[in-house]
């Protein structure tokens, strides 16, 4: 896959999750320019073309939706989320919290930080394959985003 024609960037370190998630949005035919990053610090470097995607353009290659988990080794969610929201190049992409995580801190400061959307991952297998189904449906395809 060209890493320039990245549509979603699913940010999460557990394997279990990403791969549910992964699956839910194949079942829309969604994840076909899908890259997964299993911690914050490879989100960083994927979104600013940094490190091992440092031959990314990141003026052609900004993907269209950010799936970003909270709790994470390296980089924390929110502080992805301070990133993206602080740069001019980044700023408009939407990001959607997806996180087990359900204190209010979290939820506020999300969306003190610009956050487009918060989601608690649902416990069940059925009810997480079809938040995350929906979540891709709406962000992909029926949500405008400006040029």
């Amino acid at each position: 896959m060209n890493l320039n024609e990245v549509e979603i960037l699913l940010v999460e370190d557990n394997e279990t999750d990403a791969e549910l998630t992964i699956r839910a949005l194949k079942r829309n035919n969604l994840a076909n320019k899908l890259v997964w990053a299993k911690d914050g610090a490879e989100a960083l470097d994927f979104i600013f073309g940094k490190g091992e995607y440092s031959e990314r353009d990141i003026e052609k290659g900004l993907p269209r939706l950010i799936l970003l988990d909270l709790r994470m080794p390296k980089v924390d969610g929110l502080e992805v989320l301070q990133a993206i929201k602080a740069d001019e190049r980044t700023k408009m992409i939407p990001v959607v919290v997806l996180t087990s995580s359900k204190e209010d801190r979290d939820i506020v400061e999300s969306y003190e930080l610009g956050v487009n959307s918060y989601v608690s991952k649902p416990v069940e297998f059925d009810a997480f394959t079809e938040a995350v189904s929906t979540l891709g449906l709406y962000w992909m395809l029926l949500n405008n985003p400006p040029e």
